[in-house]
């Protein structure tokens, strides 16, 4: 590390502590040459891919943009906030360990899909039908039957639709 004082490229490490999410290290150091003493701070900067969007435009990946966009379908449905930020996480993590340069947006939406399917199968019906642009009532009545069509949590051995909940009687 070079001193800022002097510019002497060799200095010592004095003090190294963690914060306490130990996100951050801080290290005290000490110029050999001039014998000055600073503070340096160390972060992981994880370069997340950029965007390739459908009109082949390139944009920077947004955090707060993925999650508005989740907490949007989610809106007024019983997910707390911790459950959108855990799938937030989940996607950078999916993002991250492809290790593309860049990656379509497509591909975001597909695992933004996926995720609004394991918290809110309602979400995820509105996400679809926005994501997917249906254009008429036969694709959006497509993907409800999908929903429908898996297995509900807590009712064993029962596969299928539910009778009482088919909305389209089928």
């Amino acid at each position: 590390m070079k001193c800022p004082f002097c510019g002497d490229p060799n200095t010592q490490v004095t003090d190294t502590r963690e914060n306490e999410d130990g996100d951050v290290v801080r290290r005290r150091r000490r110029c050999v040459k001039c014998d000055k003493r600073f503070t340096t701070y160390e972060r992981i900067d994880l370069k997340m891919p950029h965007i390739v969007k459908r009109n082949g435009n390139r944009t920077e990946f947004d955090h707060a943009k993925l999650a508005g966009s989740m907490k949007l379908a989610l809106r007024k449905r019983p997910v707390t906030i911790e459950d959108i930020d855990a799938a937030v996480d989940r996607i950078e993590a999916r993002l991250l360990a492809m290790g593309e340069q860049e990656v379509p947006s497509e591909k975001i939406g597909e695992l933004v899909m996926k995720e609004l399917k394991k918290l809110d199968k309602v979400a995820y019906i509105r996400f679809a039908s926005v994501y997917r642009n249906f254009a008429d009532v036969d694709e959006f009545s497509e993907v409800i039957r999908e929903v429908q069509a898996r297995p509900r949590r807590g009712k064993a051995g029962k596969a299928g639709p539910d009778p009482e909940h088919d909305l389209f009687g089928s």
